[in-house]
């Protein structure tokens, strides 16, 4: 059954642009960070995130806490996990917030109907129970008690370095700007990563 959803939570489906269980753990891990901080969503830069994953979750991280790639803000580390790291410049503090492996389990039959769905074999009657499966998920992960749902823990800072402007370059090869430092050098030439010859020895 639907529910009414607060309405930082509607601004957080807004923007993703549905609601799905992937997109409440990254709302719960946002107002955990929040709560832990007592930081609010900033203008700047003074919360930076550090995510493990590039699920839906991310959407979350970045409109409620103002976390985005364009800012320099939110840093992604491709490690297939759904971690979130939340610090907070001011305040020199910064916690961790990892989904324990239970909050998502789901039974074999519960896995296999997922599959059908994801490659459009799904009759309409599986997708039915699909969709009521994945409602009654979002209902469980927005009930679900913060130490059930997450091991939350307050981590040394590693601050990183605020974003920079860096001087574009043309390559020479497509005639489109490049960041300076990630240009290549390419038969003497500036050549951006696309039009840079990669070159190995298996290594």
């Amino acid at each position: 059954m639907n529910r009414e959803y607060p309405q930082d939570l509607k601004e957080v489906i807004r923007f993703h642009g549905h609601v799905c269980p992937g997109i409440i753990i990254g709302y719960r891990a946002a107002r955990a960070a929040q709560s832990r901080l007592r930081a609010e969503r900033p203008e700047d830069e003074e919360l930076v995130a550090i995510v493990e994953t590039d699920a839906c979750g991310v959407d979350a991280i970045q409109s409620l806490l103002g976390c985005t790639l364009g800012k320099g803000n939110l840093i992604f580390q491709d490690h297939g996990k759904q971690v979130f790291t939340v610090l907070c410049r001011k305040k020199n503090r910064a916690v961790r917030i990892a989904m324990k492996a239970a909050a998502m389990d789901r039974s074999p039959e519960q896995e296999a109907l997922m599959q059908r769905v994801r490659s459009g074999a799904a009759t309409e009657e599986e997708q039915r129970i699909f969709d009521d499966f994945q409602q009654k998920k979002i209902n469980e992960l927005l009930e679900m008690d913060e130490e059930i749902l997450f091991r939350i823990e307050e981590v040394p800072v590693k601050e990183p370095e605020k974003a920079r402007i860096f001087k574009s370059v043309l390559c020479h090869y497509c005639g489109e700007k490049v960041m300076e430092p990630r240009a290549r050098i390419r038969d003497g030439q500036a050549a951006c990563i696309p039009c840079a010859e990669t070159y190995g020895r298996g290594w």
